[in-house]
């Protein structure tokens, strides 16, 4: 790794977005978008993803750490665009119908794009039809479902059939996950997998893409 990737992973661990984006500056005049990202972003963002899991860092650390991050991937993300860099793969994700939590949702969405993934937000309350909607307009890789509620569980399953029914539910891989969320749940419903966490979740996510994690 170049000094200046290390640097940017290192002040993306700290939470120093003002660095990050600095930093991110300066590594243009003589590396890619694409090495950038990997070399220094997502390096930065596996590190407190792991952190995270074994609690040494905690989730306020981390939206601080993905506060960095985004200071970075604003500035790569238009040039990523226009040299089109394959990412990781492209995420719709969502909190499930009639469930307004958005907490554990967003550290996702953050986590996942720290590891290079591409992300749709659906955002709270998201209607099976919306995903389905959601999946015929980006046409993703992936499906993440968030419930934090045990009354709103079921909308779970409601989504994935919505998703069979249109024809799109071999088109992607389901994952989901929230407070009252199992993996025995996952198998019940059909889902592909389940993650417990936001680190987790892009583990999960690469494995579902059959990318190794970092």
């Amino acid at each position: 790794m170049s000094a200046i990737l290390k640097q940017i992973a290192d002040r993306l661990y700290d939470g120093d977005a003002k660095a990050v984006a600095e930093l991110t500056r300066q590594a243009l005049q003589e590396l890619s978008p694409a090495e950038i990202l990997n070399g220094g972003l997502v390096a930065g963002m596996d590190r407190v993803g792991a952190d995270f899991r074994n609690g040494v860092l905690f989730v306020p650390e981390v939206l601080i750490a993905a506060r960095a991050m985004h200071a970075g991937m604003d500035i790569l993300r238009p040039l990523l665009a226009q040299s089109d860099v394959p990412l990781a793969g492209k995420v719709i994700i969502g909190t499930v119908q009639g469930d307004l939590h958005d907490i554990g949702k967003n550290l996702v969405a953050m986590m996942l794009e720290g590891g290079g993934f591409e992300i749709v937000d659906l955002g709270t309350d998201a209607a099976p039809d919306k995903f389905v909607e959601a999946v015929q307009v980006h046409q993703p890789h992936l499906v993440g479902m968030s419930a934090l509620l045990t009354t709103t569980m079921p909308a779970m399953k409601k989504t994935i059939d919505a998703l069979a029914d249109a024809g799109l539910r071999e088109k992607v891989k389901v994952m989901i996950g929230g407070a009252p969320v199992t993996q025995a749940y996952a198998e019940q419903i059909g889902a592909d997998g389940y993650a417990p966490d936001a680190a987790a979740a892009v583990e999960l996510a690469r494995s579902l893409m059959g990318v190794k994690s970092q």
